[in-house]
């Protein structure tokens, strides 16, 4: 999913490290020159393990950059870092306002983010202070502020400081807890400040939030390994009496039947993933077997590529991709999505996963999944006064108004999308081909 990393570049992330927390071989580092070496071990790992991230460099003191636009060229980012100046006094809150409107420019507030804060600890001080910004919150207007995020997302707040119980690491706290989610504030073990206590730490944030998510799809007797990415995230169901949380995706996908794309439409969503083929042994079953995460998805993803031994993620979708057809997903119990083909450009097309929101009967038009079934079926079931209908289905209650196609709109991402209209607007006429798209 994507990244945005943001760096405190204040003059306080320039102070160097205490000789008493710091284990360097007398070496002096600053903050900024151990959170530039965190950023590097995080781009390593995303460089071996999760090639599909798109990441994004934001800096930030009274005013915010972005440094980095998203991108999967980490070369790039890495040589960003190099040319970095410090500037003037931290705004915790400022920085959270440019990382939304990075994200959701260029997201909208249906894709789930990752948000890694880097910093030193201090909160700021004056009126752009964290605290002041926190004893404030409830009297800003029309929601000003920018937490919880207005689109999923988790928020990792890395504090390279020695000591974990302080005031101001209760602010950061505070933080975390308005994010919500499975958000965490991070800091070096045994408050050490060395290259080798960041690295350790970066370790843990990558391996906490950049597991692969690995399954089998499978359809009649053919089946496949697969990677989804990016991996999804477990699913909190609210109603107005109860919540359940956790919800999974099951690591066995099972293909119930195809309806057409145009019956599907375009039913509300959770997220959407990409599905990659991983090598398949030929004595493959799904009985009894651990599909646990492994670290050689590269080596698998690579292997899966050379085209040398049938795969059944290739005719799944190019059978879909001919016929125009979508394939209904058991993800989980009573949970379901569509497989489908995706075209990204005229020559170019993905197989995707769309997952629903979990329960039998969420798509309207298409009724209860339990109920659907071939028409071949049911002509040799010969079961008396069973009635037979095609989609749309048409609801049971006539409502006295007028009922269009169904859209899925929030006022936030409305409001987005117009703001980039606007924007290219402003830029005519560089940005006229953007119209055409």
């Amino acid at each position: 999913m994507p990244t945005v990393i943001a760096l405190d570049v204040s003059l306080s992330m320039r102070r160097p490290v205490s000789s008493k927390t710091s284990h360097d071989g007398g070496e002096i580092l600053t903050r900024h020159q151990l959170a530039v070496h965190g950023i590097n071990q995080l781009l390593n790992y995303l460089q071996a393990n999760s090639k599909l991230e798109f990441v994004s460099l934001l800096i930030f003191s009274s005013t915010y950059e972005v440094l980095c636009p998203f991108t999967r060229d980490y070369d790039m980012i890495r040589s960003r870092l190099q040319s970095i100046e410090e500037r003037d006094k931290t705004c915790i809150e400022r920085a959270l306002h440019g990382i939304n409107t990075v994200i959701m420019t260029e997201w909208g507030i249906t894709t789930a983010c990752q948000v890694i804060l880097i910093t030193d600890g201090s909160p700021g001080v004056g009126p752009m202070s964290l605290g002041y910004s926190l004893n404030n919150m409830m009297h800003k207007h029309n929601g000003q502020f920018p937490l919880p995020f207005p689109y999923p997302a988790k928020l990792n707040i890395v504090c390279i400081k020695a000591g974990s119980l302080t005031n101001e690491l209760a602010l950061y706290q505070r933080l975390i807890e308005l994010a919500g989610g499975d958000s965490a504030l991070l800091l070096p073990e045994n408050d050490q400040l060395s290259k080798s206590a960041i690295s350790d730490l970066f370790k843990r944030l990558a391996e906490c939030n950049y597991v692969s998510f690995q399954g089998y799809l499978k359809c009649g007797n053919l089946g496949s390994k697969i990677l989804l990415s990016p991996p999804p995230m477990s699913y909190t169901k609210k109603s107005d009496f109860h919540t359940i949380s956790g919800l999974t995706l099951s690591k066995n996908l099972e293909i119930c039947g195809f309806m057409s794309v145009t019956d599907v439409g375009s039913p509300n969503s959770i997220s959407r993933h990409l599905i990659l083929p991983l090598p398949t042994e030929k004595n493959f079953s799904t009985q009894g077997i651990s599909l646990e995460d492994e670290s050689d998805v590269e080596d698998s993803t690579s292997a899966s590529d050379e085209g040398k031994s049938p795969s059944f993620c290739v005719l799944l979708h190019g059978a879909l991709k001919v016929e125009n057809m979508a394939a209904l997903c058991l993800l989980n119990t009573n949970w379901y999505g569509f497989i489908y083909s995706w075209a990204d450009t005229k020559k170019k097309s993905n197989l995707m996963l769309t997952v629903l929101e979990p329960g039998c009967d969420i798509v309207p038009w298409l009724g209860n999944f339990n109920n659907l079934s071939t028409h071949e079926i049911v002509e040799k079931s010969n079961i008396p006064g069973l009635e037979v209908l095609t989609f749309p289905l048409k609801p049971h209650e006539k409502r006295s108004y007028s009922q269009n196609a169904p859209s899925w709109i929030r006022q936030v991402g409305l409001q987005s999308d117009i703001q980039k209209i606007l924007r290219h607007a402003r830029k005519l006429p560089e940005k006229t081909q953007n119209f055409y798209k």
